[in-house]
């Protein structure tokens, strides 16, 4: 006779918890993945090819601060100094933007703090033409397409030169001169449409390649498979990213999957699968780079887990010292994205503390600058607003009649 567990006692299923909560010590397990770990790949492998990268880790800069291995992508000076100074534009925008936020002046604000380098460094290796799908946390794709920080900060506080002419939340933004898709509240629709306009450049015979990002959490949703199995069966010119901070909202990355990683995901769909440090600007831009190059080369999408941790708010509305520990992100074994690109400029000679600070100093004035110009177009709190009427323009080329109706009622 064997024992058997009253099916009362029995636990049909487990709940994860995160790894910490509020009070715990902060503790992350200290990395064993190395620059060196990983060769580099010829761009028309399969995905049985990557298995090893899905499971790995790829890296550039060392903890010496150094750049090594196959995929340091050995860019120019000239081009890390912009992608440090992009950097630090989104940062400190980000934080004059919040501050706008405290003081009534804008709703509601999302930043991008740790995460930086993966937006900046992803759309530097593509080409300006290339259509960019984005998350939250990817407002750093239009510094590099050169997008103006007053149409920015315009279309957050919703003033009447807001581009989109407050049909969305602030950072929600869109900009068609960059190529650059309005953002979704509900979260994962992008990846879908993503895939379908990488489908039409294809078809219409354009180097025109895709790339779009969505959360860990938003990973748990159908749109996230969605999205795969489109560029599985049709292998449009794709970049697929899933960017793990490790948070969505407040529930752990461990409730999305059960599996070890979220790289590997993309494995039984047949799609080459990467996990890169999403806290290293150089392994960013390579990986990258060899994904547009693939693409580009009529080799299908690739799939890429952006490892890194979201080391502020979710929003402007949550509060994190709820449900993980303060401060938790300065345990984070990738480390602060612009110190290390900082860091790696430094110990390479042709970057100084001095000049770093200097960089600060005008980027700030220039923020600064920016959100006066954009305050005197108005405010949340102030006004003035777009005019009601522009809920019916630029929707239809020519206005139904029905549509006429109202807007005249309205007039009235």
């Amino acid at each position: 006779m064997t024992d058997e567990v009253p099916l009362a006692a029995a636990k049909p299923f487990r709940v994860p918890t995160a790894p910490c909560r509020p009070g715990d010590e902060p503790s992350f397990p200290e990395w064993k993945w190395t620059p060196e770990d990983l060769p580099i790949l010829p761009i028309d492998c399969n995905s049985e090819e990557t298995h090893e990268h899905a499971y790995g880790l790829i890296r550039v800069l060392g903890n010496d601060d150094l750049a090594k291995g196959e995929w340091n992508p050995k860019i120019d000076q000239d081009t890390i100094k912009l992608g440090l100074e992009y950097m630090l534009r989104l940062r400190i925008f980000d934080d004059r933007m919040m501050k706008l936020q405290r003081t009534g002046k804008l709703s509601f604000y999302m930043r991008s703090f740790g995460e930086e380098a993966i937006a900046i460094a992803q759309t530097m290796a593509l080409e300006q033409h290339d259509w960019v799908f984005p998350s939250y946390r990817q407002p750093g794709a239009q510094f590099v397409r050169g997008r103006d920080m007053v149409s920015m900060m315009n279309h957050c506080i919703g003033n009447e030169m807001d581009n989109v002419k407050g049909r969305q939340m602030p950072v929600h933004y869109t900009w068609k001169e960059g190529h650059f898709i309005s953002i979704s509240s509900p979260v994962g629709t992008q990846f879908n449409q993503a895939v379908g306009v990488a489908m039409a450049s294809a078809y219409k015979g354009e180097d025109q390649i895709t790339i779009t990002w969505l959360g860990d959490g938003t990973s748990a949703q159908g749109d996230y498979h969605y999205g795969l199995n489109f560029a599985s069966v049709y292998k449009p010119p794709i970049i697929l990213c899933v960017v793990n901070n490790q948070f969505a909202i407040s529930t752990h990355a461990n409730l999305a999957t059960g599996g070890p990683n979220f790289a590997s995901r993309g494995l039984p769909y047949g799609i080459p699968s990467f996990r890169v440090d999403g806290n290293d600007f150089l392994a960013l831009y390579s990986i990258t780079k060899w994904a547009r190059d693939r693409a580009s080369a009529g080799h299908g999408p690739t799939h890429i887990e952006v490892y890194t941790y979201r080391a502020g708010a979710h929003s402007s509305s949550d509060d994190p010292s709820r449900y993980r520990p303060k401060n938790d992100h300065l345990s984070w074994p990738g480390g602060d994205p612009i110190d290390r690109l900082k860091n790696h400029m430094i110990a390479c000679g042709f970057w100084t503390e001095e000049e770093h600070e200097a960089l600060v100093e005008r980027i700030d004035q220039e923020v600064v600058a920016a959100y006066k110009e954009a305050t005197s177009y108005g405010d949340l709190a102030n006004g003035p607003y777009p005019p009601a009427s522009t809920i019916f323009t630029e929707v239809y080329e020519t206005v139904p009649w029905h549509v006429q109706e109202q807007r005249e009622e309205l007039g009235k």
